[in-house]
């Protein structure tokens, strides 16, 4: 994987209303750095300022104060080039489904591409390879998508931003409001894409199990600033403290929690059925261990 960053925050700050007596800082002094090609999960309760955050990652808001950089450049710079930076950095924002307004699908996902200028033949190609990456089949292209379930819609909508390819593709709350197979689909889909793609992408999410289950690293958002931006298990070693934000923690990090605090001394960032059995398995046929 590339470590040069494809995206960069340097002490971004956005306030709404500022100089009223509404004002709010929504995100303060965010300075973060994102590889080229790797999944970041993007945790924090509602309020916590993430999406704010991702806004300004195409340019859909410009900060109070500080920087966004897309491969080295300030979006901003020069403002007849934003249009390209929304181009390559594609956000999907959540419940996308109910932006579809097309006759039929593959318009719906040409959209995009057509915006973009594209020959119609290359347009063509990229409709018939978005529906492949959110696994949908060529007979979906001259349905309606108004005659789909919720989860194909859901997959109708996120095609239409891969069919632009982005560089860096944003997705927020992808799984909300989809049942747990829904979810699982989804998740895999977005995991399959980037290792075809080498995509950057960023999974803006309320569930850790989720972010945990694909994720690089996780960047958790806390009261408008950065709390923790690591790798999945270094930021699961401060499960009590992410309790402490208001975040529901995976079960199996429960588990482990509740374990540690009955006395036994065992990990706490685990967040899976296997490693929570590779962890334990060696202390039940060893023992009872318990902390001193």
């Amino acid at each position: 994987m590339n470590e040069t960053p494809i995206l960069q925050t340097e002490n971004l700050t956005y306030v709404y209303q500022k100089g009223t007596s509404s004002e709010v800082t929504a995100i303060r002094d965010v300075s973060i750095e994102i590889r080229q090609g790797e999944l970041v999960g993007v945790i924090g309760h509602t309020g916590s300022g993430k999406s704010t955050l991702i806004e300004h990652f195409n340019a859909l808001k410009k900060g109070t104060s500080g920087r966004v950089l897309l491969d080295g450049n300030d979006v901003w710079a020069d403002k007849s080039k934003i249009r390209a930076v929304r181009f390559r950095v594609g956000v999907c924002f959540q419940y996308p489904e109910y932006q579809l307004f097309e006759e039929t699908v593959a318009k719906d996902i040409a959209f995009g591409p057509h915006n973009m200028g594209l020959p119609q033949e290359e347009i063509d190609r990229r409709v018939k390879e978005a529906l492949q990456n959110v696994g949908l089949s060529e007979d979906y292209a001259e349905k309606s998508p108004f005659d789909l379930s919720g989860g194909e819609k859901r997959r109708v909508a996120i095609a239409g931003i891969m069919a632009m390819e982005p560089q860096v593709l944003v997705l927020d709350e992808p799984c909300a409001g989809l049942d747990p197979q829904g979810r699982a689909t989804v998740l895999q889909m977005i995991a399959d894409y980037r290792k075809k793609t080498g995509c950057t992408v960023l999974l803006v999410t309320h569930s850790m199990e989720d972010a945990a289950a694909i994720a690089d690293r996780i960047l958790v958002m806390n009261q408008s600033r950065v709390a923790f931006f690591d790798t999945v298990d270094a930021v699961f070693a401060h499960a009590e403290e992410l309790q402490t934000m208001g975040l529901d923690i995976p079960q199996m990090t429960q588990l482990m929690l509740s374990l540690r605090e009955k006395g036994y001394d065992v990990p706490v960032n685990l967040y899976t059925v296997q490693q929570v059995y590779d962890a334990l398995l060696p202390r039940w046929k060893g023992g009872t261990h318990r902390a001193q």
